[in-house]
């Protein structure tokens, strides 16, 4: 299947979590051997219109100083030009869903608009406008596809689909030390740190040990905490890991906490979470992360320090486990399947042979 991905930015232009996203759809849709284009503007040097890289061919329908006005005017025209079998186009900036809309049309293609909504969701004309056009809107997580309704969008039209996980990967890891609790999040302002320290200390007459994994502009003022509430001999900061480490750390722990106040897809939770991990989280209204646990044996959803400190109490008679087979739907294969089902909805719907 021939599928034009359209973004003006990439990950090559900005690393945020909306990029990355896309490009994650993209790596997954080309390891099963399909034919990825991402229609950008130039981020390589050269005088090449085209770059290719891990399978996806990047083209440059704009660049320079004007680059954000020429590549809304060419992409109708440009996208009608390639025909692909699907068009998938992210939400920023939002003009570009409607040229995307005028492309689709002409190359008689479903639109799929994938909005993963990280740093939340304006609510202006350009958005309102975007949120009617496409055949389907993908988000991560149902606070999202709720941002997304509000905006004026079909509901029907709205589908969840996660972030993935490698299940595989997971199973290769050997488990890390034993420890009590594991948190994992970068330790800036909305980490939120401070929610499970309080838990915590509630139980300094019980024996414990928690790691918490990440770094940040925090940092500092976290492990302060700790020590004023007389627990740092406890709790060890490891700072940053790569991902191979960190899983180990969540093979090795019993219980995953997250308090973050905003997250529009707990990953790191639920790479945990495969890797065996409890699920504890505090519910915040812009987080996400109750989701994953909602309905699930080894979950709690919690609202204050006092009950997060019980739910760890209550996760301790629950067998230590160092993979879930539950989040076996997570797995990148499961998420590429689901990607390529819609597609094949969509064309159908279409007419396209």
């Amino acid at each position: 299947m021939r599928i034009a991905f359209v973004s003006f930015e990439t990950v090559h232009h900005r690393d945020t979590e909306t990029n990355q996203r896309f490009r994650t759809v993209c790596d997954l849709l080309a390891e099963r051997g399909h034919d990825i284009h991402w229609y950008c503007a130039g981020f390589w040097a050269g005088e090449e219109s085209t770059y290719e890289h891990d399978g996806i061919t990047y083209h440059a329908v704009a660049t320079g100083t004007d680059a954000r006005s020429a590549f809304l005017l060419r992409l109708p025209f440009v996208l009608a030009a390639a025909r692909p079998d699907v068009i998938h186009v992210g939400p920023q900036p939002p003009s570009q869903v409607i040229a995307a809309t005028w492309g689709a049309t002409m190359a008689r293609a479903p639109l799929v608009l994938e909005w993963y909504g990280d740093g939340g969701i304006d609510d202006t004309r350009w958005t309102r406008l975007a949120a009617g056009r496409p055949d389907r809107i993908v988000t991560p997580s149902e606070l999202v596809g709720t941002w997304v309704r509000e905006l004026g969008a079909d509901g029907d039209c709205i589908e969840t689909i996660p972030n993935p996980i490698d299940c595989d990967r997971i199973r290769d890891v050997e488990p890390g030390e034993r420890v009590d609790v594991i948190y994992a999040r970068r330790l800036d302002a909305g980490a939120n740190l401070e929610s499970l320290l309080l838990g915590l200390a509630e139980l300094r007459d019980r024996e414990w040990q928690a790691t918490v994994v990440g770094d940040g502009p925090e940092r500092a003022a976290y492990e302060q905490l700790a020590a004023d509430l007389r627990i740092e001999d406890r709790v060890t900061f490891v700072g940053d890991l790569d991902l191979e480490d960190r899983i180990a750390a969540y093979r090795g722990a019993h219980v995953f906490a997250q308090t973050a106040d905003h997250c529009v897809f707990p990953t790191e939770m639920l790479w945990a979470l495969a890797a065996g991990c409890v699920g504890i989280v505090e519910y915040h209204a812009n987080s996400s992360a109750h989701e994953l646990v909602e309905g699930r044996d080894r979950g709690f959803r919690t609202t204050s320090e006092a009950e997060l400190a019980e739910a760890i109490l209550a996760a301790g008679d629950l067998e230590h486990r160092t993979y879930d087979e539950a989040f076996a739907d997570y797995d990148r294969s499961a998420v590429a399947d689901r990607y390529l089902e819609r597609y094949r909805t969509l064309r159908d719907e279409h007419g396209v042979l």
